[in-house]
C-alpha cells in the first residue's frame, strides 16, 4: 500500500530525476515504515523508515567524515 500511489507514477516517469537526495529519501523512508507497519504493526513506524535507510545514512556519515579530513576549512573574512 502506498499513500496516494503518486510517487510511484512520478518515479516511472521521470526515472533517476525523482530518486533524487530529497525526494528520494523520503520516499524510502515513506515506504520502509509502511512495509513494517504491515509486518510488525504500530513499531514498525518508528523502526522501518530508519531500517529502510540504513545504508544511506551510513554512506552520508562516512563519506561527510572522509570528505571532513581531506578538505581544509577556510575561515570567512568578515
Amino acid at each position: 500500500m502506498e499513500v496516494c500511489g503518486i510517487y510511484q507514477k512520478l518515479v516511472d516517469f521521470a526515472g533517476a530525476g525523482a530518486t533524487v537526495p530529497l525526494t528520494g529519501f523520503g520516499n524510502l523512508l515513506a515506504k520502509g515504515a509502511i512495509k513494517k507497519v504491515e509486518t510488525d504493526g504500530l513499531i514498525g513506524a518508528f523502526t522501518g523508515g530508519t531500517a529502510a535507510a540504513a545504508g544511506g545514512i551510513s554512506a552520508a556519515i562516512f563519506f561527510g567524515y572522509i570528505a571532513s579530513l581531506v578538505s581544509k576549512p577556510k575561515m570567512k573574512k568578515q
